[in-house]
């Protein structure tokens, strides 16, 4: 029973519960900028670019290539023919490109909104401390006296 115990308490933790909430929530951060990229910046920089589509570029490594075959990605895969598929490397890599500028993007938008915040809270004068306070009402009592 003890055994639980610990894993309850484990589990429990701060830490763990925040790492679990942070997962979810990237992972579902994840999935709106992918779409982000694929459905909406990529279309745009294909027709900024004339319509390339970079994951139909690739090279055959083999002479044997079956007769008939049609000269598509697709069908070269399918048919188990070794290819070197370039195209769809640079695509991942121009999709890991915008994804990780978007994200900069919106973490230096977070950041300054952030440090806004942080500069109103910085400029409000400090409230004196409270032994100040009744130090200064001591002070007063005593003029107020001497008068």
């Amino acid at each position: 029973m003890s055994m639980l115990t610990e894993f309850r308490d484990f589990a429990l933790k701060g830490n763990v519960v925040d790492l679990a909430v942070g997962v979810i929530i990237g992972g579902a951060f994840g999935k709106i900028v992918d779409s982000m990229v694929k459905d909406i910046i990529m279309p745009l920089v294909g027709a900024i670019f004339g319509g390339l589509d970079f994951s139909s570029y690739f090279l055959p490594l083999t002479t044997k290539i079956p007769e008939g075959l049609p000269h598509t990605y697709e069908a070269y895969n399918k048919a188990g023919v070794a290819i070197l598929a370039y195209g769809n490397f640079i695509t991942i890599f121009l999709n890991f490109l915008i994804l990780t500028f978007i994200i900069f993007q919106m973490v230096n938008v977070f950041n300054k909104a952030k440090n806004a915040v942080i500069k109103q809270e910085e400029a409000k004068p400090a409230a004196p401390a409270e032994d100040v306070v009744l130090l200064r009402e001591i002070r007063d009592e005593l003029k107020k006296g001497r008068a």
